[in-house]
């Protein structure tokens, strides 16, 4: 048993992981950022939360890109194929849930 406060969390590198669970093929790990992302497609759905700070989600559908702002305690979920990714505006912490070995 532990409790995980994610402002504690602070790592010296953007999208550095602290792996809090692996359950049945998925993996729910803790996320520190202060730098864009890489556009890529999940493998598998993915679920990303908001922990604290503020993220730009861009998205690609149908090569029309839209940009989606999600704040703290709120959700974006990426099903298998979507193109995505995360634009933090300054530092942000996020849930990741998605399959193990995911991009």
């Amino acid at each position: 048993m532990r409790k995980i406060v994610p402002t504690d969390f602070s790592p010296k590198r953007a999208w550095a992981a602290l792996d809090i669970e692996q359950i049945e093929g998925a993996t729910v790990r803790l996320h520190w950022t202060d730098t864009p992302y890489k556009w890529h497609v999940n493998d598998g759905p993915e679920v990303f939360v908001v922990l604290d700070g503020h993220v730009d989600m861009h998205v690609r559908e149908a090569g029309v890109e839209t940009v989606l702002p999600l704040t703290k305690g709120e959700v974006f979920h990426a099903e298998t194929g979507d193109e995505h990714v995360a634009h933090p505006n300054g530092p942000a912490h996020v849930l990741v849930i998605e399959k193990v070995d995911s991009v």
